[in-house]
């Protein structure tokens, strides 16, 4: 447990602290446990100090009351670089999943000092503008709109968020319903109150005045292509607009880190930030393969060995 901005956050760190660090950030409403353990370990081994963390109104960190947050997005924005100094770090590679994403972005437009690299996974620009953008799909969205939930009760809760878990997956792969049942129970029993999630919802959407193009880090957008909530288009939005970024798309993946691209995303986000033999290898061969089908896009930075 840390304090950052006068409340306290619950976090968890892996790897040595001499190894560059790397700050995962999830989305609305996820805890620390939506990035799993043993995908933090992959890149621990690796030679990462990693850290994920509870938001506010999630797991174990501080919560309000239902319906009240007292807190903006901007706010969790400003968690993220607190956090860092609550862990004695100046800066760290960051990487952003969904909404998590959109964070980071504004971390690295907002506070560039705190941000050595990005790595940006199943998300979309963060900033304002005039983007012509598909929109979620129909799926995702008659779930989001019809599905019915009870935020008092633990069980319509558990129902509610396997459920969406299951569109989040997408139609592409198999999904594993008991993996899901058991992840979204132990988030919900682990919870200081459950009901507080919701709040993410609610609170006003954090924004920066300085456009994408301003970034100055190496970027990777790693996107599913099957994500039924930011269609790939998004991730190519991004590598269009900030300088350098390149993309690796993961062919039939969802939205979020799926566990059957746990080693290839963790051989990227190693590569990116900094790189070794091993896993420069798997990279360059994932880049030459996407290049191959036509769907990778950017080219490495030289400043590669800067950054997920």
């Amino acid at each position: 447990m840390v304090e950052v901005s006068g409340v306290e956050l619950c976090t968890e760190s892996f790897g040595e602290r001499a190894d560059p660090p790397i700050l995962v950030i999830m989305g609305v409403g996820a805890s620390m446990l939506w990035c799993d353990e043993r995908f933090c370990r992959l890149l621990a081994e690796g030679g990462r100090f990693v850290i994920r963390y509870d938001h506010r109104d999630t797991g174990r960190s501080v919560t309000y009351e239902p319906g009240r947050p007292g807190y903006t997005g901007a706010d969790l924005v400003a968690d993220a670089a607190g956090l860092l100094e609550a862990y004695g770090l100046s800066a760290a590679h960051m990487v952003g999943v969904s909404a998590g994403g959109a964070f980071v972005q504004l971390l690295a437009l907002d506070f560039p000092e705190r941000v050595l690299s990005l790595v940006l996974i199943g998300t979309s620009p963060g900033t304002r503008g005039d983007r012509d953008l598909p929109a979620p799909t129909r799926e995702f969205t008659r779930f989001v709109t019809t599905a019915k939930v009870d935020w008092s009760d633990a069980a319509s809760v558990i129902e509610y968020l396997a459920d969406y878990v299951r569109v989040l997956a997408g139609p592409v792969r198999a999904f594993d319903e008991a993996g899901a049942r058991a992840l979204v129970r132990r988030d919900i029993e682990r919870a200081r109150d459950f009901a507080a999630g919701q709040n993410h919802e609610a609170i006003d959407e954090a924004h920066s005045n300085r456009p994408l193009a301003s970034i100055g880090v190496p970027t990777l957008v790693i996107h599913g292509t099957a994500d039924p909530i930011f269609p790939i288009e998004h991730g190519r939005a991004l590598v269009e607009e900030i300088p350098g970024a390149r993309l690796l798309p993961l062919p039939g993946a969802g939205h979020g880190i799926e566990r059957a691209d746990w080693e290839t995303i963790a051989a990227a986000i190693i590569q990116h930030t900094g790189g070794d033999g091993a896993s420069e290898a798997r990279m360059t061969a994932l880049e030459q393969t996407s290049v191959a089908k036509g769907s990778f896009k950017g080219t490495t930075p030289d400043r590669l060995p800067k950054t997920s």
